[in-house]
């Protein structure tokens, strides 16, 4: 075999190798990939057919005054709002000490039907405080107002 032809194979061999652990390192981050959604982002994505239910999601806005109930069955129902839109969020377990009506809140979870069923509930620090997020998504709208 020619010197040319193994730096061919070399080459071709070396490709192959590149290409095979670039996607391994793709598909790794794509099922860790989490992307965070205001309620009006939520539905232009569904109404666009383009999320995937089981997708996992970071679901940010204000949670609506006078939308929390808490169920006999131990789990809690709020609507989290970002001032057009709102979606309702199921959640089972502990909520951060500082979540309460009117304040930011982002929920990580899947959709489920017609609302967001949580696994994490994540709150404000301060009272200052609004998760970047969520922010972001309510200057865009033109629905921010800092206190």
């Amino acid at each position: 075999m020619k010197p040319k032809h193994q730096r061919m194979i070399f080459l071709a061999v070396s490709i192959a190798i590149m290409v095979a652990a670039s996607s391994v390192i793709l598909y790794t981050f794509r099922e860790n990939l989490v992307f965070f959604f205001t309620p009006t982002q939520l539905y232009a994505k569904i109404g666009e057919g383009r999320f995937n239910p089981k997708q996992e999601m970071r679901l940010g806005g204000l949670v609506k005054a006078g939308s929390i109930i808490e169920r006999e069955d131990g789990s809690i129902r709020f609507t989290v709002t970002d001032l057009t839109r709102e979606i309702d969020v199921e959640y089972r377990g502990l909520l951060p000490a500082l979540f309460r009506e009117g304040q930011g809140v982002v929920a990580l979870g899947t959709l489920q039907g017609s609302h967001v069923v949580a696994r994490e509930i994540l709150a404000k620090h301060d009272e200052n405080y609004m998760p970047k997020e969520v922010a972001d998504a309510l200057k865009q709208s033109g629905q921010w107002k800092p206190e």
